[in-house]
């Protein structure tokens, strides 16, 4: 009796050491940070929204895929926010073609492959995933795409003069009221979480190369905050009980600069089910400063940046929940959008964020990671400053915007330098 019961604690001892050395495989929230491994988790990272299309075995580039996983990889970069989800059937515009999901629930299996060879070749150099599982805007289809299919309706393009950004909003923001629209993106949130990738055999919920769900790109309440709560709330928690492992978080920009947007930072993230922060920083797209205002108002951008920033920072440590900032960029210099132009300001701008996001570490502060806007590597526009068509080469710049615009490229030395110097891992071990 005695043997049978010391095999038993042997037994479920052993069982409980793997469940845990599992569950720190994944990246965790506890106490207001990041953990991974039991220690402080701190990253440097890009948007690479584009990652899924390029490693498609058919219709992709899997070898400037490879070449630009490595160049990010030596930057010291360990984190990409990229694409998990894209809507489009072939009549939709200002969007990425091919797309995953071409009608309501039919799939393009090359895009699938392409999904799972990222995050393979993600998991060779040990970089984590944050999966975006919608959109706000149309450069994946995003919302308008699931209104269109689920409502019939007429996107109202703000890229054409009949209809303003604010038109656009209020349609996308149409959303949060369509069950029917809800309900196909929510097969696609099923669809992707238990997904098994076709190259490792790993399913998606068990792979700790995935840091985090996220909900949508720049989800906003424009009008309609209520509604739009209701959503992320409803949506976050099935998540959860589709997924333990990872991380949920929302996707918005935080506050915004403009109260119109329908988005609050407390409010929004004091869902349970939400773990952290995330914070985008948009200066040129705000009105704030764009490159060739001078120093005045560059001073004067560097000013609101930081009210932003501490805005946020009482909100994490009102909730207790770390933040990452996910979006910040701005044009090269002139507002040019000539790959051959040169980047002053955007380097004097990304010096200035990086320098916060480091101080943030170091005093052990919220802000506990970053996503630069974003990693055009090898991409170079074939018209620049006009909007992307079918067959173009992939760009960070999404294809609802004016290419060449924010995306950084593998030439960008200065830019480059100064992310791979910063150095983050160093002091994630101070104490």
């Amino acid at each position: 009796m005695k043997t049978y019961i010391y095999f038993l604690v042997l037994l479920f001892s052993v069982l409980g050491c793997q469940q845990a050395d599992l569950s720190n495989k994944f990246v965790q929230v506890k106490d207001g940070s990041f953990l991974l491994n039991n220690k402080p988790y701190h990253f440097k990272g890009a948007n690479y929204w584009q990652g899924m299309n390029l490693g498609a075995p058919k219709s992709g580039n899997q070898a400037r895929l490879i070449r630009e996983l490595d160049q990010m990889k030596a930057m010291g970069i360990t984190n990409l926010r990229v694409l998990a989800a894209s809507e489009a059937d072939s009549s939709m515009r200002f969007a990425i073609h091919p797309a995953l999901q071409t009608a309501p629930g039919v799939y393009n299996k090359d895009i699938w492959q392409g999904l799972d060879f990222l995050l393979e070749e993600m998991s060779k150099r040990d970089m984590k995933a944050v999966m975006v599982l919608g959109n706000f805007w149309t450069w994946s289809g995003g919302f308008p795409q699931y209104l269109k299919w689920a409502e019939d309706s007429t996107i109202p393009y703000p890229q054409e003069e009949a209809h303003s950004w604010d038109d656009f909003q209020r349609f996308s923001a149409e959303f949060y009221s369509s069950a029917k629209a809800q309900d196909m993106m929510n097969n696609h949130i099923q669809k992707v979480i238990m997904r098994v990738n076709s190259i490792s055999g790993i399913s998606y919920k068990n792979d700790p190369t995935i840091m985090a769900w996220q909900l949508a790109n720049e989800p906003r309440g424009f009008n309609v905050p209520d509604k739009f709560r209701k959503w992320t709330r409803k949506t976050s928690e099935y998540i959860k009980s589709l997924d333990q492992n990872h991380l949920v978080c929302l996707g918005t920009e935080g506050n915004t600069s403009s109260k119109v947007a329908g988005v609050n930072a407390l409010l929004d993230n004091g869902d349970p089910n939400i773990d952290y922060i995330t914070m985008h920083i948009w200066a040129q797209n705000w009105g704030w400063f764009k490159p060739g205002d001078g120093e005045k108002v560059f001073e004067e951008t560097l000013e609101k940046v930081d009210a932003y920033w501490n805005d946020h920072i009482k909100v994490a440590k009102q909730l207790n929940k770390p933040i990452v900032l996910e979006e910040f960029g701005i044009a090269r210099d002139r507002s040019s959008y000539l790959p051959t132009t040169t980047t002053f300001w955007r380097d004097r701008y990304f010096s200035f964020l990086l320098k916060k996001v480091q101080k943030s570490i170091y005093n052990h502060e919220p802000v506990q990671g970053f996503n630069f806007w974003s990693y055009s590597g090898e991409g170079r526009p074939p018209r620049p400053g006009e909007y992307w068509k079918k067959g173009d080469v992939i760009l960070g710049d999404p294809a609802h915007e004016l290419q060449g615009w924010y995306g950084v490229y593998d030439t960008d030395s200065t830019t480059i330098g100064m992310i791979k110097e910063l150095d983050l891992r160093i002091l994630s071990n101070k104490k």
